[in-house]
């Protein structure tokens, strides 16, 4: 089979290695891909939101099946052109779509159908939601309603600081279009976790639960970024909290979607933040976290592709899904003064006789005259997979450790949390 994954960074280079573990793969495309990525596909400059471009690749290279693995392109209707080619593809279409790309949609479906949440009010008039602002009890998030790279999410500890996110994101138009509307939520406190799931638009089997961490700087210190590291499983998740998950959140919200005329098929990913008052939904996304993918594809036992065309085909029930044990760790390498301003085009030294139980995957750089060079903020994500987490983060921090560029950076606590619960 050949095969097409639309997007360039890490959580690409996760899922096309996972691929390739079929033999029945011949080719991959990969549009745009990265330099890393590279080498285990063939990188195609065609850019995730031209999706003219993408159609006619996809048409004139007879591909069989296409995943879609960015927020944009789904927002923008990849699947649904994809789809009218006749092309099968994993990831939902563009109402679908609309659970990460208007917040307002996903908290609207969780108030009507009674789908645990943080309490909520919606404006698309920048006077009346300065005005709520203004009494609502602190702290506050304040939300940009559509996509914005993960950074349309302001926690607001201050009446000041509420305002300001107001008037950024509504007047100011910081992140674009997608201010026009704000959601403006009550603060949630708990451990957070993230559960992606495959689905198919009536049955759902959640994977493995993970632990990212946001924050810049060691201690949960700094701005957020995209993602520092990521664990997998969880411990905060245990299984009695899954079952409760299973049926108040994960079955209700699959068949909200069908009931809508929208089901969900490819993966939906679960926000959860475990309050004293139960496991609530922070958010939802339309498709692979990252870097959550880098840690949980490793588990996977079952045939992604073969799993992924269930989705699609609508027979995941038949199929079971199995996991490896152990655990998985994902340590970020980032360009120095990231998540803000920082150089690109340092070259990248890679040993090549990393481990066995050690992967990196590629998220910001590229190939130049034969050389690895940075291109982005988060360059490399350095994951091992191991018989527990203490092994796995000590394998991934000792890989991490021989990688270098000029002004790398990583976080020393991935995971620390993690280990604190394990070890009671």
């Amino acid at each position: 089979m050949d095969l097409m994954v639309i997007g360039g960074g890490g959580r690409e280079h996760a899922i096309i290695r996972k691929l390739r573990e079929n033999p029945a793969v011949e080719t991959i495309w990969c549009l745009p891909g990265n330099g890393g990525i590279a080498a285990d596909a063939e990188c195609v400059s065609i850019a995730a939101r031209d999706i003219d471009g993408i159609a006619a690749f996809a048409e004139s290279h007879r591909v069989d099946f296409a995943v879609v693995a960015q927020d944009d392109p789904l927002a923008l209707g990849c699947v649904d052109r994809l789809h009218a080619l006749g092309i099968p593809c994993f990831g939902p279409d563009a109402k679908a779509a609309r659970i990460e790309s208007s917040k307002v949609f996903a908290k609207n479906l969780m108030k009507k159908y009674g789908i645990p949440t943080a309490a909520y009010e919606t404006f698309d008039d920048p006077a009346a939601a300065l005005d709520y602002v203004g009494t609502a009890p602190l702290p506050l998030v304040v939300k940009a309603d559509g996509l914005a790279l993960g950074k349309g999410v302001l926690i607001c500890e201050t009446r000041e600081a509420a305002e300001k996110a107001v008037r950024d994101i509504m007047e100011d138009r910081v992140f674009g279009a997608s201010g026009s509307r704000i959601v403006v939520e009550e603060f949630l406190t708990g451990p957070e976790v993230s559960v992606l799931s495959f689905t198919d638009g009536s049955y759902i089997v959640p994977m493995v639960s993970s632990m990212d961490h946001k924050r810049s700087g060691d201690g949960d210190t700094g701005l957020n970024t995209g993602g520092m590291g990521t664990v997998a499983p969880n411990p905060f998740y245990t299984p009695e909290i899954a079952k409760v998950c299973m049926k108040k959140i994960f079955l209700p919200t699959v068949r909200a979607m069908a009931i809508e005329g929208c089901p969900f098929k490819g993966c939906l990913y679960f926000g959860l933040m475990l309050t004293p008052d139960g496991p609530k939904v922070i958010e939802y996304n339309c498709r692979f976290g990252d870097p959550e993918t880098q840690v949980v594809l490793p588990l996977l036992k079952t045939d992604l592709l073969t799993v992924m065309r269930a989705c699609e085909e609508g027979t995941l029930r038949s199929l079971p899904v199995e996991w490896h044990d152990g655990a998985a760790a994902c340590v970020i390498l980032a360009s120095g003064g990231y998540p803000v301003a920082y150089e690109k085009g340092k070259e990248i030294s890679i040993p090549g006789d990393l481990p066995e139980n050690v992967t990196v995957y590629h998220a910001g750089d590229k190939l130049s005259d034969g050389k690895l060079l940075t291109s982005g903020g988060r360059v490399l994500g350095v994951t091992a997979a191991a018989a527990d987490l203490p092994a796995a983060l000590a394998d991934a921090y000792a890989a991490a450790e021989r990688i270098h560029f000029d002004g790398a950076f990583m976080r020393r606590d991935i995971g620390r949390r993690a280990l604190a619960v394990l070890e009671g």
